[in-house]
């Protein structure tokens, strides 16, 4: 027989937590169920009226994946997807309340009656901890929405699911093993402890583990482990839920929350275009712009955005109205990397509010092959060998991946260099990737170096993935690619040691995919080491 002394200590620690977790009485004093939130709390965030109008017709859209979400569908949600995750924790909320119509109203109670009587309770992601924690928080901080103005029997169950969630979620913390989704399932913890009457602590659990995860997931730079900027961006929302949530009891904000908020935001300034939207790095979809613009808005950051965040990897250079955003760090570690694309070395660049290199986006919500096709090294502005990933593919992560990832920074009269390798094509070529970028004073020249250092020349092509928003045209005598942005200015690119063309390209970084075009620089080991220079200038 097995006991408690022949265990890990801190396993024993959190088997214990979760046995008293799972006591009502243990954490929380109600005596009976409650007619209502004690404290109200409103959700933060502005729902998309145009997602809830599609719920009326019984769609569903995630990151650009769309399925059925009606009282009948529950049951046909898939376990690991992110669609799934998004339907179970009741974020569909949010949008059907953006609509504000009594058939919206009607909706979200016949999708709530039919998953609490049993129809969602089935499928193991509704009790994962982050999800537990989206549906507490969607109940209590809608429930004027939602179930105020119902019958009682309504008004009852739901707050028997809240008071039930709410039980399951303390029983699952801390979530240690988690990444970003760590923080909105404590988020969940601490709205059900500000709430609820008689939860107190509730919230003074969640503020004990949130302390940790900052510590554990918060670099000191202010980005996040997982080198996401829509990670960041949920945890940055994640905390000033928390310090709203504080505030109402008339707390004092902890030091943890206020000094992660000063870090984090200038981080997340850094991976931002000049349109306000995030650079599509591991995960992020340009669509998240107006939520980021909103986070801000309740931040209020005191400083400017970050030029460098050397411990998440990422380098941003500015001049002029542009603005390049480059990935110059070793993807995130194993545990840490359900969100890593195969893009080291990629770089995105903007004009005032026009974006004209991209990488192709994301669709986490997608199927495997769909998905896989927008993590690929060739869906990312940079350089591929023999079409072969930067870092291995699987399911929920990376496997081989570059090791050593280094990066040099100048800077001279307003001008910037950037010298940076990487070698994750070294144990199936022995090659070394070397990216050289330069960003003159007027932001008006851009010029590249690309090399490849291996015993053998190999077959490469090197991408520039273009906004589909941008008009591109090969010049006439095949030397370049005339490029031509929304607001009416022209650019063109130039390239030396390769053949140039321009080719058909997908973006998902918005609502919809939407077809786009793409540079590519090529050469085979017939022409010789890649040794590749480009440039990118503005006419006129």
């Amino acid at each position: 027989m097995t006991g408690p002394e022949s265990l890990d200590p801190r396993a024993w620690l959190r088997a214990a937590g979760r046995m008293f977790g799972r006591l009502p009485q243990a954490a929380v004093r109600m005596g009976r169920l409650p007619d209502a939130p004690a404290i109200p709390v409103r959700d933060p965030w502005a729902g998309d009226p145009q997602t809830g109008v599609r719920l009326l017709k019984g769609e569903f859209p995630v990151e650009g994946t769309v399925r059925p979400l009606d009282s009948g569908a529950w049951g046909g949600a898939e376990p690991s997807s992110v669609w799934a995750a998004a339907a179970h924790g009741f974020l569909w909320l949010r949008d059907l309340r953006a609509v504000g119509s009594d058939a919206a109203r009607m909706k979200a109670r016949a999708l709530a009656s039919a998953w609490i009587a049993g129809a969602g309770r089935g499928v193991a992601v509704s009790q994962r901890a982050d999800v537990l924690g989206n549906r507490v928080s969607a109940l209590l901080s809608h429930w004027d929405f939602l179930a105020e103005s119902a019958e009682q029997g309504f008004r009852a169950s739901v707050m028997a699911q809240i008071v039930e969630d709410a039980g399951a979620l303390a029983a699952a913390l801390p979530a240690e093993t988690m990444d970003a989704r760590a923080f909105g399932a404590l988020r969940g913890l601490a709205v059900a402890g500000v709430a609820l009457p008689g939860a107190e602590a509730y919230l003074a659990r969640a503020l004990r583990f949130l302390e940790q995860e900052i510590g554990r997931q918060v670099l000191a730079d202010g980005g996040h482990v997982e080198r996401s900027p829509a990670a960041l961006l949920s945890v940055l929302q994640d905390l000033l839920e928390f310090r709203g949530l504080i505030g109402a009891v008339r707390q004092p904000v902890p030091e943890s929350i206020a000094a992660a908020l000063e870090r984090i935001t200038p981080a997340l300034a850094a991976l931002r275009h000049g349109d306000g939207g995030p650079a599509l790095f591991n995960g992020t979809r340009e669509e998240i712009a107006p939520v980021l613009s909103a986070a801000f808005a309740q931040a209020q950051p005191r400083g400017r955005a970050a030029q460098r965040l050397p411990q998440t990897g990422f380098e941003r250079l500015a001049a002029g109205r542009t603005v390049l955003v480059i990935d110059s760090g070793a993807p995130a570690q194993k545990g840490q990397d359900r969100l890593a694309h195969a893009g080291t070395l990629a770089f995105e660049m903007s004009v005032g509010r026009d974006r004209l290199i991209v990488n192709c986006g994301a669709a986490p919500a997608a199927g495997a092959e769909w998905r896989d096709a927008l993590r690929a090294t060739a869906a990312h502005s940079t350089l591929v060998i023999a079409d072969v990933n930067s870092s291995e593919l699987r399911e929920g992560g990376l496997g081989r991946r570059p090791e050593q990832v280094s990066v040099q920074r100048h800077e001279a009269s307003g001008a910037h260099w950037l010298d940076a390798s990487h070698d994750g094509w070294k144990k199936p070529f022995g090659a070394i990737h070397r990216r050289r970028l330069y960003l003159g004073e007027s932001g008006e020249d851009i010029r590249g170096e690309d090399s490849i250092e291996a015993p053998m020349p190999q077959p490469f092509a090197i991408r520039f993935h273009l906004h589909p928003a941008v008009d591109a045209s090969l010049q006439q005598d095949g030397s370049g690619v005339l490029l031509r942005t929304p607001s009416g200015t022209g650019w063109v690119l130039r390239s030396e040691g390769a053949r140039l063309a321009l080719e058909e390209s997908i973006y998902a970084g918005g609502a919809e995919p939407r077809r786009s075009e793409q540079v590519v620089l090529s050469g085979t080991p017939e022409d010789g080491p890649c040794g590749v220079k480009w440039a990118i200038s503005k006419l006129g």
